[in-house]
């Protein structure tokens, strides 16, 4: 593909969508919003207007996929839907050869999520998925150390994610039910932090979980999740993940290796040399922990979103391909299969793009 400006469109118009629109104002050198879809035809109006007003170019409301794609000549889409939403629109996508880059998750449950990702494959059709925490500057300087060797081995590590969300988060119909979302905490909050641990240390292999709701949110699924988890390495390590640590504080990953002991949060990288050096990198951010799930910079989503377009440009893998986001959603299947059935329970892992 040359270099000419891409045409995408935006399908969705959820509270991310302004995020997404700000990011998509940012690379206007690069790409046109050619089309919103929504669900009611008002609200792709509603939001079209406010994009052709940010963009200063015309974006047009479409009331389906389906005319959508017969009236612009499109290069890739961003689908921002709930996930149970998901299938019908990246089947129509994928057999009309335009590439997709989903918001998290890739669908509500593993299997679910494989069946989109093994057909986006066999239409040879990008897939990528918005996971913005990979994009913090700290986050991509500790990968770089992580990979160097620096560190040395990983031996244990912590992740904690203490969030809060208010009654009324969950008041909005489908909000932290399974027939829409697939679940509450680990699956629409923590994800983001369990897909970049596992982009940091590798697969996790075993967990012993227990998946809970508390008194403080009225809801279907869980708001608290513990658990103990097992890595591909040897090393062992702890999760904790809530909406209902009131008032809420920044997600955090402790990683303890041979030669240092490292700390992400708030968007800072913090390294404790075990010779008694000590170097911090990057900057503080806030990440939405609190009551306003919107408290963060699009900054990230921006990068991810560039990510993909070059990677189509490029014909090479986004960041973070659906492929390889299958690994946190098959953490996130074994932590609730352990909790329901009582017992440790393997992750099922992904070797060289085939599920074993």
């Amino acid at each position: 593909m040359s270099a000419s400006i891409q045409n995408m469109a935006l399908i969705g118009t959820g509270m991310v969508a302004d995020v997404h629109l700000q990011s998509l104002v940012d690379l206007s050198d690069k790409l046109t919003l050619k089309g919103v879809v929504a669900r009611r035809l008002d609200s792709a109006t509603t939001f079209a207007e406010k994009a052709s007003q940010a963009t200063g170019q015309e974006v047009t409301p479409y009331g389906s996929v389906a005319e959508l794609i017969a009236s612009e000549s499109l290069d890739w889409a961003l689908v921002i839907t709930p996930p149970n939403a998901r299938v019908p629109i990246v089947t129509e996508l994928a057999e009309n050869g335009i590439g997709v880059l989903l918001e998290k998750p890739v669908e509500r449950n593993l299997l679910a999520a494989e069946g989109l990702v093994t057909l986006c494959e066999s239409k040879g059709v990008p897939l990528g998925v918005v996971f913005q925490h990979r994009m913090r500057e700290a986050s991509r300087t500790l990968k770089t150390m992580i990979d160097s060797g620096v560190f040395g081995d990983l031996v244990l590590a912590d992740v904690s994610v203490p969030w809060w969300r208010e009654q009324s988060y969950y008041d909005e119909p489908g909000r932290g039910t399974y027939e829409r979302d697939g679940g509450g905490v680990l699956i629409s909050q923590a994800i983001h932090t369990l897909d970049l641990l596992l982009s940091l240390t590798g697969p996790i292999t075993e967990v012993a979980a227990i998946a809970t709701t508390t008194p403080l949110h009225r809801m279907e699924s869980e708001d608290f999740v513990s658990a103990s988890l097992r890595f591909a390495n040897g090393a062992v390590g702890s999760l904790v993940a809530s909406t209902a640590h009131f008032p809420g504080d920044a997600e955090s990953i402790s990683l303890h290796f041979t030669h240092a002991v490292i700390q992400l949060k708030s968007g800072v990288l913090t390294v404790a040399w075990r010779d008694g050096r000590n170097e911090t990198f990057g900057a503080t951010a806030t990440t939405g922990a609190g009551a306003d799930p919107m408290a963060f910079t699009h900054a990230w989503h921006r990068d991810v979103i560039e990510d993909f377009s070059d990677a189509i440009r490029s014909q090479g893998a986004p960041c973070v391909t659906g492929r390889e986001a299958l690994r946190v959603h098959a953490l996130i299947d074994a932590l609730i299969d352990s909790s329901k059935n009582r017992r440790v329970c393997e992750v099922k892992t992904f070797i060289s793009g085939d599920s074993v």
